[in-house]
Formats: C-alpha cells, structure tokens, sequence
C-alpha cells in the first residue's frame, strides 16, 4: 500500500532514509521517490552519461517586453533548441528533425508535449532519449546538437564522458550532490561505430 517511515509515510527509495524532502522527482512523475541528495547524484549521472549538459533556458517573466534573440551554440554559432529533460537538467538540440536512419543511437532524442491533465493545452516540452526498443529507420527524431557541433568535432579527444580521464567540471558533477544549472563538457564524437545493419 506505501511505504513506512515518517509521519507522511515516505522513504527515500535508494538511501532508505525518511525525510521531509523526499518526494516524486523528474517532470513526468515515473523516476522515484527520492531525497534531494540521491536525486542530484542520480540526475547528474544521467546527465552526463546522456550528454544532457546545457545551460537552462533563459526565464522570462510574463511581461517582459524584450527582444529574445533565437539560441545559438557558444561554440560553434549554429541555432540550437534547448530543451528540459525528464530529470530535470537540460539538453541541446538540433533545431530540424531527422530519420532515425541518419542519427546514430546515442545522440537520438524525442520531444514530448506535457498536457494539463484536464485540458488540451501544452504546458511544457520534454525531451526524452530514445533508448529500448530502436525507433523504425524512416521514423522521425531529434538529434543532439552535439553530432553536428564543429567546434566538438574539431576538439574531439580519446577521452568519454565514462573514461577516468575526465575534465574537472565533468569529476565535481560525478561526485556532486548539487543540482548542476551551467556545464558544457566536450564530449567525443565516435565516428568508428558500427551501424546496426541499416
């Protein structure tokens, strides 16, 4: 029926311990039921090992008159999308979608529109990474910016964002409890891999 543990009954369900700050985590509410601590430490992982390292989205309040100029990569000056992940850090993407056939596994990714539950209205995009079952070759998805970023290609190194080799920024966001809001890794491009038949 639920789990025991404090007075409103929740447990932290990777650290087992209660808390008044453990709660549902990640915008679509299927992750868990964890502290903050644990929840920053699985997030971060998550982030690097997707490559979900972006800058938040600039926060415009409802009256802001202002100009917004369209995102651009820092690094190499093309139009980006950046999108909020299911947990809560960010991702960039590319502005154009793809067949699945044309994007390599690791870089393919998928938006989805979060609706009100009692209304048709879209409250929020999420991107979600296409993982599990492969998407059909001629389906449509949305690429990292990171495949066609020139600034990476050109930077590229032996180093992953698995290898001990790791920069420092990409170490203190392994070892990190904090929610991470600003970090840009370059991350290698692989272009030795195989291509599952297709």
């Amino acid at each position: 029926m639920g789990t025991t543990g404090d007075r409103d009954g929740r447990l932290c369900q990777r650290c087992g311990r209660p808390g008044p700050n453990v709660r549902s985590r990640g915008r679509i509410d299927l992750i868990a039921e964890l502290c903050e601590d644990c929840w920053n430490r699985l997030a971060n992982r998550m982030a690097l090992d997707e490559g979900a390292t972006a800058l938040p989205r600039p926060e415009l309040g409802p009256d802001t008159m202002t100009f917004v100029e369209p995102l651009t990569c820092e690094r190499c000056g093309s139009d980006i999308r950046i999108r909020p992940t299911v947990y809560d850090r960010w991702v960039s993407l590319a502005t154009a979608e793809l067949p699945a056939k044309d994007v390599p596994p690791h870089f393919r990714w998928r938006l989805v529109h979060l609706r009100s539950p009692r209304s048709p209205v879209v409250i929020d995009v999420v991107a979600v990474r296409v993982r599990g079952i492969d998407p059909l070759p001629g389906e449509a998805v949305t690429p990292a910016h990171r495949m066609f970023c020139a600034a990476e290609e050109a930077e590229s190194s032996p180093v992953s964002a698995r290898g001990s080799g790791l920069p420092p920024a990409a170490r203190a966001l392994r070892r990190s409890s904090a929610p991470v809001t600003a970090l840009s890794l370059p991350l290698r491009v692989d272009h030795g891999r195989k291509r599952n038949g297709l």
